[in-house]
């Protein structure tokens, strides 16, 4: 599967194909087009284990130079020259390979957030119902941060390393064929134990980035749910649940510095270099090698411990990495209903909106509608009443796809609404919720949230529109006011009264207003009845009250109770007929 041919609510084009079916193909994909930084990261790894095994085997050579009689000076000069061009070699290809990783692992990091955002914009209001906040910020920060480390310094590193394990293979046959055994018995075992430390680690990460997650999604909860917590005192309690959290993810932390502490190739190398210490001596005592090939010979199995202490973390980082992809991908795959259906239906929309026989139930759970049925001209304003968890809200949402309906058909204009483009669909429609979301923006970019290219003169007739304007001029720097995250810094009516505007100055063909006159206090309530009452004009509105102010002029009323349909009419008609009506009134 693609970025580009995922089914989702939105999607956005990428400049690249993810291949997402296992979390190292995925990782690859977003790497391997890079490959020229991939190349530079190449060069410079064999290029400084190319440098460092020559100036080992110069050292060997200066020695021998140092025991000469009378010692060979010139020798030694040019030897100490051409270790000082090696050096300088090593420098500036060590420099490129780090910077050649360093750059891939940033590049690598904005694809992976940006197919991930772009992926959480495309999932279902069912996902993100039923997602944890923390847990997917947890993905959308710490995991994606675990990717780019895989990269820099995690394969940096082992790519580096692997060049370090090859040359004594290419180097030590030059003083004596026997002396390479040495470095083949090490490699084989270090790759049997490397496989198993890599074996019992892979689990231990999934946990630590799991419990980091579970840790991250208390975090969030609390965070958000501050004011109840504060409310109920229940900081206490709130401190012992996220201490428990914490334990567990102190403990995966802890197992898995266990297994690293346990790292076999350590010990592996302090043998390969007495054995192979204690092979050259008996070649030198056997007049086969000279003090400088023992020397150069040792240096050169001294490059077996870049990559022995090296994967201690290196591949513990790959291995979080992994982890970390593995969350991510889970996320992104995860599975959605709903499409962005971009071939759909895109023309004018007039308002007429009928549900037949239509069911709805977030996933196998108990239906919250059951076989409702009714039919609204263009220009009416249908009020929807019940008491609470009768499903009105999940009525209202299927209007414009938030929830797609179980069963059944909602058309809109006569076209069910799966076969409508979903921009085109939802663009025709604005919805005011009872709890208002605001953007720590100004409050005119939040009154044109759906419209961003709107003028100000248009932003501020909106304003009036909704009754906004009075409160907004009120502030010291006007419509410009910056307001806090989630309009904290405004009032119930306030913030509600800007979501009006914004719905107002979108001009949509249908309103959906779910109990959003519920935080008005009495003395602007005529006002913005009459501001609704103006909005409603020539587009198809449906309002979610309590308010019988608002119910009494509605075309028609429907009467929700445990999910189903049990009348509709118009008011009057409905006192007359409707015991349940009556006693919404009555409570």
């Amino acid at each position: 599967m693609t970025a580009a041919n995922s089914s989702a609510e939105f999607t956005l084009p990428l400049p690249y194909h993810a291949d997402r079916r296992s979390p190292i193909r995925w990782v690859l994909s977003h790497s391997l087009n890079k490959w020229p930084l991939w190349l530079l990261i190449l060069v410079g790894a064999v290029g400084n284990a190319g440098f460092l095994a020559i100036v080992q085997t110069i050292i060997g050579q200066a020695f021998n130079a140092v025991m000469a009689q009378p010692p060979a000076l010139q020798l030694l000069l040019r030897y100490a020259l051409i270790i000082a061009a090696c050096s300088v070699g090593r420098g500036l290809l060590q420099f490129g390979r780090n910077f050649g990783a360093e750059l891939l692992a940033q590049k690598v990091e904005r694809d992976v957030r940006n197919e991930l955002y772009v992926s959480l914009l495309g999932k279902s209001m069912t996902f993100h119902s039923l997602q944890p906040v923390g847990d997917t910020m947890a993905r959308a920060t710490n995991d994606v941060r675990e990717v780019n480390f895989m990269f820099s310094p995690g394969f940096n590193l082992v790519i580096g390393s692997l060049n370090f394990l090859i040359m004594p293979l290419i180097v030590a046959p030059r003083y004596h064929p026997s002396l390479v055994i040495t470095p083949i018995l090490f490699i084989i075992a270090y790759i049997f134990a490397l496989r198993e430390y890599l074996s019992t680690l892979g689990p231990i990460t999934d946990r630590v980035r799991g419990s980091f997650g579970q840790l991250n999604t208390r975090l969030a909860e609390a965070l958000e749910g501050i004011e109840t917590v504060k409310g109920s005192a229940q900081e206490q309690a709130e401190v012992d649940l996220f201490e428990a959290n914490v334990r567990r993810y102190r403990d995966a932390a802890v197992r898995q510095g266990d297994v690293e502490a346990r790292f076999l190739p350590l010990l592996l190398l302090s043998t390969a270099l007495a054995g192979g210490l204690f092979h050259a001596l008996l070649l030198y005592s056997q007049g086969l090698l000279t003090v400088g090939d023992v020397v150069g010979y040792f240096g050169i199995l001294l490059m077996l411990d870049f990559p022995t202490f090296t994967s201690l973390w290196a591949y513990s980082q790959i291995s979080l990495g992994l982890a970390g992809a593995r969350r991510i991908l889970e996320l992104i795959n995860r599975e959605t209903d709903l499409d962005q259906n971009i071939a759909g239906y895109q023309g004018p929309m007039t308002g007429a909106v009928e549900f037949r026989d239509v069911c709805f139930a977030y996933n196998d759970d108990d239906c919250m509608l059951q076989n409702v049925s009714f039919s609204v001209k263009p220009g009416q304003t249908v009020a929807i009443v019940g008491q609470t968890g009768s499903g009105k809200t999940s009525l209202a949402r299927l209007i414009n796809r938030t929830y797609d309906a179980s069963s059944g058909q909602v058309l809109v204009d006569g076209i069910d609404v799966r076969d409508w483009n979903l921009e085109a669909l939802r663009r025709n429609i604005s919805i005011i919720e009872q709890d208002i979301f605001l953007f720590s923006r100004s409050l005119a970019e939040n009154i044109a949230f759906g419209k961003p290219d709107a003028s100000m003169d248009e932003v501020l007739q909106a304003a009036r529109a909704a009754q906004a304007d009075e409160f907004a001029r009120s502030f010291e720097e006007g419509y410009q006011t910056v307001i806090g995250e989630r309009g904290v810094t405004l009032s119930g009516g306030q913030r509600q009264r800007v979501a009006l505007a914004r719905a107002f100055l979108t001009d949509p063909r249908i309103l959906i207003l779910d109990d959003s006159t519920s935080a008005i206090d009495s003395a602007t309530e005529d006002k913005i009845q009459r501001a609704i009452f103006t909005a409603a004009r020539g587009r198809t509105t449906f309002i979610i009250t309590h308010r019988l102010s608002q119910i009494r002029w509605a075309d028609l009323i429907l009467v929700l109770r445990k999910g189903r349909l049990i009348a509709m009419g118009t008011h009057e008609d409905l006192l007359r007929t409707s015991e349940a009506y009556r006693r919404i009134f009555s409570e």
